[in-house]
């Protein structure tokens, strides 16, 4: 990793005596909580992005190609692998 930089965030006064509060409770700096609290949004708000990057993706190859799978045909083999079935998944067709 590079250098450790400082971030200023500004909170109201309210905010503040929460996160010192959480602090205190669980015997934990505001920085640790603070940097906790960035690195778990960091991580979500990455994996939302990816998953979304893939999505518009797949609906580019939908319109190109238009193999799809129907509701009915995923659900009902959701189910049988549900029902601990060995279940391949349904072939796309046009």
């Amino acid at each position: 990793m590079g250098v450790d930089r400082s971030v200023t965030v500004k909170l109201d006064e309210e905010l503040r005596e929460r996160l010192q509060a959480l602090a205190k409770a669980q015997d934990r700096s505001p920085h640790w909580l603070l940097r906790k609290a960035i690195e778990q949004f960091v991580e979500r708000e990455e994996k939302r992005e990816a998953l979304r990057q893939d999505t518009l993706k797949a609906w580019e190859v939908y319109q190109r190609d238009g193999l799809h799978a129907t509701l009915e045909e995923v659900d009902a083999w959701l189910a049988r692998l549900e029902a601990g079935e060995d279940a391949k998944a349904p072939e796309c067709h046009k």
